[in-house]
């Protein structure tokens, strides 16, 4: 994975919760710390997100993304 944001935190998720549209991902990065982010559904299935897997928050100003390695 190659991206420009500096802020990346490596983790495991925890938790995919799907909604009608939007699903919250919840990320845990050590020492106690959990992040939860929302994004679509569409993009949960397009990465393959589930509970166990290794993925990485992706801070940018405001908005939390989600990646993956291929």
């Amino acid at each position: 994975m190659k991206i420009s944001a500096r802020n990346r935190l490596k983790g495991k998720i925890v938790e995919v919760i799907l909604g009608a549209t939007t699903a919250h991902v919840r990320i845990d990065v050590g020492g106690g710390s959990i992040i939860t982010t929302s994004i679509t559904n569409e993009a949960v299935n397009e990465l393959g997100l589930a509970a166990g897997q290794e993925a990485y928050a992706v801070v940018k100003a405001s908005d939390v993304m989600v990646a993956v390695d291929d």
